[in-house]
């Protein structure tokens, strides 16, 4: 993660101080469950939690005293009992190192999840109010990057609702999954620690005991963490690239909020470029990356190894520390996102009547033609159009086998756009409850 694409509550997750406070917390906790066992004083518990609580921990002096050790936890470990003293000998009884190292990296990405989850509100929110605004801005709709038929920027804006409404649903299943304790000793028997030291530590920190967790907790559980924020950095780009097309200078139908001062290119001085959706776009591709060295930490050897660990130490941070500032930003565009009703509608207009080819089409298959002598007809007037910027309209009007099959007042009625909006409130009604 680097500052330019970081935001500070998220980044705060992932800092030393942050890992090593929730690592004394694992282990007061389970000194606690201990205590309550009789397996160590109460009063040492008591001076864990007090000392502990009160310390301020020295990142540089762990990290100096792991370059001896080479292991992270037992300079942790060393560096804490400088504060706690004697009682210090009660503290990690029975536990491993991924009883914390793991149950840590649950309860990060729990506190990231909520951030996310909280984020993806407000995305929701910004849409829903730009929808509702847009819900009668007619626009072309366009398949293959071709205009297709009429829409409306609010139904556009509504699919885009939808689609982050199911990324938080994914969300709050991906955190519920991930959010579970190993406290199980060396390759999880239970063996030297008792069962209800893990539920008392996983209930004191918002978990649920992993039912196997071997020595560390399985990785398919991170997998589906991490592949369900790839999804939604998916739908990031989606959104994102719709908004980088609708601005193009040809098109323009919208555009991101050109802010005073701003510049476009070092260059040519007239540019108002969507560096922000291009910028998400790259952000998408970054967060999607981290979703497969997840899936590949799923095989790990018998009971346990560390090649998971490298590889979460830079994805944990960097996938919810990224998509956390996409998020943000996005929300940004869609609040600011500057819609220009006027073009859509010359947009619409430009083929001079095309988009109602497929309602002619139809009404000369229900008027008994059949449907290859009906998409003939109509086709062979469309091209007129293309090629030579004539007005669709006329063209059928002008065509004695058309005519043949439709009066021209019918013919004529197929050029109403109201057609093609007259459920737009059933699909709101679909998507937010209301119209």
């Amino acid at each position: 993660m680097i500052p330019r694409y970081s935001r500070p509550e998220m980044v705060a997750i992932w800092s030393p101080e942050t890992r090593f406070r929730i690592w004394f917390e694992i282990e007061a906790h389970a000194c606690d469950a201990l205590a309550e066992l009789g397996v160590i004083p109460k009063e040492a518990a008591k001076t864990i939690w007090e000392k502990g609580g009160a310390a301020k921990f020295d990142v540089a002096k762990i990290d100096e005293i792991e370059r001896v050790t080479k292991h992270d936890v037992i300079a942790f470990l060393t560096h804490l009992a400088e504060f706690v003293g004697p009682d210090a000998r009660f503290i990690h009884q029975g536990m491993t190192s991924s009883d914390v190292l793991d149950t840590c990296l649950a309860v990060q990405l729990t506190r990231a999840s909520d951030i996310l989850l909280a984020d993806i509100d407000a995305l929701l929110a910004a849409l829903k109010r730009r929808a509702f605004e847009h819900k009668d801005t007619v626009t072309i709709g366009r398949s293959h990057g071709i205009h297709a038929e009429p829409t409306t920027f609010g139904v556009k804006l509504a699919q885009a609702y939808a689609e982050f409404s199911r990324c938080r649903k994914r969300l709050v299943h991906a955190r519920e999954d991930i959010a579970t304790c190993a406290i199980s000793g060396a390759v999880g028997t239970f063996a030297n620690i008792e069962p209800y030291v893990e539920e008392h530590v996983a209930a004191k920190l918002g978990l649920k005991p992993e039912p196997v967790s071997t020595q560390v907790i399985p990785r398919d559980r991170h997998a589906m963490f991490f592949a369900t924020l790839g999804v939604i950095a998916s739908s990031v780009e989606r959104l994102a690239i719709e908004i980088r097309h609708l601005q193009r200078t040809e098109v323009l139908e919208a555009e991101e909020y050109f802010s005073p001062g701003q510049k476009g290119s070092s260059a040519m001085p007239h540019k108002r470029n969507p560096v922000l959706t291009e910028n998400l776009t790259g952000l998408a591709r970054m967060v999607r990356a981290y979703a497969m060295p997840a899936m590949e930490d799923v095989a790990l050897w018998h009971e346990r190894d560390i090649s998971h660990s490298s590889v979460e130490r830079m994805i944990g941070p960097d996938a919810t520390v990224t998509l956390d500032f996409a998020l943000s930003r996005l929300t940004g565009v869609v609040d600011k996102l500057l819609v220009y009703p006027e073009n859509m509608e010359k947009n619409l207009n430009k083929f001079r009547g095309l988009v109602h080819s497929q309602r002619v089409l139809l009404a000369l298959t229900q008027a008994g033609l059949s449907r290859e002598d009906a998409y003939r007809l109509v086709q062979r007037n469309a091209m007129k159009v293309w090629e030579h910027g004539a007005d669709f309209l006329e063209e059928l009007l002008g065509d004695k086998d058309v005519t043949a099959a439709l009066p021209e007042d019918e013919i004529r009625e197929k050029f109403d756009l109201g057609y093609h909006t007259k459920h737009v409130d059933t699909i709101f009604k679909r998507v937010f409850g209301e119209a």
